[in-house]
């Protein structure tokens, strides 16, 4: 199987680093000292800006001053943080106008995390800090598409969430669901679920990208 386009964009946790053991870590940290239920920032923080969570589960905290503490801790911590098999050989093999990366993280805690596994930054770096709403909102992948010169339509978009799927979708883009951090069935609404990055082959040619990977990866396809 196979989608052509003319730029790919990235989600960052879960599609290009796995950092899950330090983002639950210290979600669990953030919920005990301030007395929430992990279980209730565990239901919803998957692919979300941290301060859409914070207000969401505790809506009588000063979500700036929270945000400031966990985003610090967030990228002070790198302890198990690792890029996933095949990610770095994929960046290095596209060229640095066909790429970007849209990510609900902060900036600081996006490049630490880059920068510690070793990963290069994109010309085209869309955090957080860059956009009034997050994802599932289109904004994201609007705007990285946006800074690559390229209609959202002709992009490809690789996540883990089902909130960041939603957001490429509503951008107009094609999705790879990317089954790392949330089940096949969660991420339903992409084009086609692959188990991580490894899996993709990707050719340029003139009439720019083709994105492939094995037929029924993961036993799921949907319509895109």
């Amino acid at each position: 199987m196979a989608l052509s386009c003319d730029a790919i964009i990235f989600d960052l946790d879960g599609v290009l680093v796995d950092s899950d053991a330090v983002i639950t870590r210290r979600w669990k940290r953030w919920a005990e000292e301030r007395g929430i239920p992990f279980e209730e920032v565990e239901a919803v923080q998957t692919g979300r800006p941290a301060i859409e969570v914070i207000e969401e589960v505790a809506p009588h905290l000063d979500p700036e001053a929270e945000i400031d503490r966990l985003g610090d801790e967030m990228a002070a911590d790198t302890e198990g943080v690792e890029a996933f098999d095949g990610a770095k050989a994929l960046l290095d093999r596209l060229p640095e106008d066909r790429w970007a990366i849209a990510t609900s993280g902060r900036h600081r805690t996006a490049t630490a995390r880059m920068a510690h596994v070793g990963l290069p930054e994109p010309e085209v770096f869309v955090t957080a800090d860059d956009v009034e709403q997050g994802k599932p909102a289109p904004e994201p992948y609007q705007q990285a598409a946006t800074g690559l010169g390229i209609d959202p339509g002709r992009c490809v978009v690789l996540e883990d969430a089902p909130a960041g799927v939603a957001s490429a979708r509503r951008a107009g883009a094609s999705v790879l669901g990317v089954a790392t951090s949330t089940s096949p069935n969660a991420l339903a609404a992409a084009t086609a679920v692959i188990p991580e990055v490894g899996a993709l082959d990707i050719h340029l040619d003139d009439e720019g990208l083709r994105v492939g990977w094995p037929p029924r990866e993961m036993g799921q396809e949907t319509a895109a």
